[in-house]
């Protein structure tokens, strides 16, 4: 089931223990155009048919953060559910997956450069300065755009429905199709835009895919919504070897799984949806381990979940963001790798990733 559907569900769970304020915050200043700072983005998602999604900032230089920097530049809103960030040849390309459109924007000032009008767009893999492909929910499309021409150039079918995380892997596109009905991963040639092969994994409904510091292949699977379990599977992308597999508890939600910048490590976030506390965080563990930890790294307290992974290129410090059950502003937690706790912002509504500009 489509995630966006799901955080209306949640939502309204959490609406009957979330006490709500309605008083109305006040405009942060104008972001500064990027003088080759560090920056950290952080991508809200927003409430579901709300159109309140937000790109939040965080200049770690100046330790300024800003919020809503689109709408403060822009002087209009983003659009209903912020999906995924890029950055493609000096642009940053914003899926807005509820609003059918890709926004891009330009890197140093933030202002809109125009606007790719796809369905459902999710995650972007740019192949070269030409061409991308852009994942879509709802149908089983992988498009083709030209980022510098912001055109939409084709459509391609994909087997299953839901294309979702994509990865270039030598002269390939690995993608996942985030549907039941679907066991496979496929591999498309960047070339001609054709599925070359198909390689099985186990569980059904792969949707990440991640490569770690040895070049092999990390996909999760599963759909919690419709009673299939998690699975998160290391396999050889050259033969399509499984190398471990590891099936989450029954019932739970496992999502964005992250590589640290060695790619030795691999954080995931579990998450109940009940209010309960057991099987709900962050946990990590080493590429070579082999079972699943059984502590979480950052546990989620009664009535909470987490809802999105980032961790920072040098220092490895861990970005966690809380959605709040999408009923009102966010937060994001900072730790250090031995889990002291460094910094925290309140951001847009659902926070739900981070993209590094270092």
């Amino acid at each position: 089931m489509d995630r966006t559907i799901y955080q209306a569900i949640v939502a309204a769970l959490f609406g009957l223990i979330c006490v709500v304020s309605c008083k109305k915050e006040t405009t942060d200043p104008q972001p500064p155009v990027h003088t080759g700072s560090k920056k950290v983005l952080f991508v809200c998602e927003g409430s579901l048919g709300n159109g309140n999604a937000s790109l939040d900032l965080f200049d770690k230089d100046s330790s300024r953060f800003y919020e809503n920097i689109f709408d403060a530049v822009n002087k209009q809103s983003l659009g209903d559910i912020f999906q995924s960030i890029t950055l493609i040849d000096g642009r940053y390309f914003l899926c807005i997956n509820n609003s059918d459109k890709i926004v891009v924007i330009n890197k140093a000032d933030y202002t809109l450069q125009g606007i790719i009008n796809i369905p459902k767009p999710r995650y972007i893999l740019p192949v070269n300065s030409q061409k991308a492909y852009v994942s879509t929910l709802f149908s089983n499309n992988v498009y083709v755009i030209n980022p510098q021409t912001l055109q939409m150039l084709k459509s391609i079918a994909m087997p299953h429905k839901n294309p979702e995380s994509m990865v270039l892997w030598e002269n390939k596109a690995i993608i996942c199709t985030w549907d039941t009905s679907a066991s496979m991963i496929h591999y498309m040639d960047v070339q001609t835009d054709e599925i070359t092969e198909s390689v099985n994994v186990p569980g059904k409904a792969p949707q990440e895919a991640l490569l770690d510091k040895q070049n092999k292949l990390w996909v999760l699977s599963g759909d919690v919504y419709r009673k299939v379990d998690a699975r998160l599977t290391r396999l050889d992308p050259i033969d399509g070897k499984i190398l471990k597999s590891y099936t989450f508890p029954a019932g739970t939600d496992v999502v964005k799984p992250r590589l640290n910048h060695a790619g030795d490590t691999i954080y995931f976030i579990q998450v109940q949806y009940d209010g309960s506390t057991a099987n709900n965080g962050v946990y990590r563990m080493n590429v070579e381990t082999g079972k699943l930890p059984d502590e979480a790294f950052v546990k989620a307290g009664t009535f909470q979940y987490f809802w999105a992974i980032g961790v920072e290129p040098g220092t490895g410090n861990i970005f966690i963001g809380d959605p709040k059950g999408f009923s009102q502003k966010g937060s994001v937690v900072v730790y250090a790798p031995d889990g002291t706790r460094l910094n925290e912002f309140k951001t847009g509504v659902g926070p739900s990733s981070f993209y590094f500009d270092y």
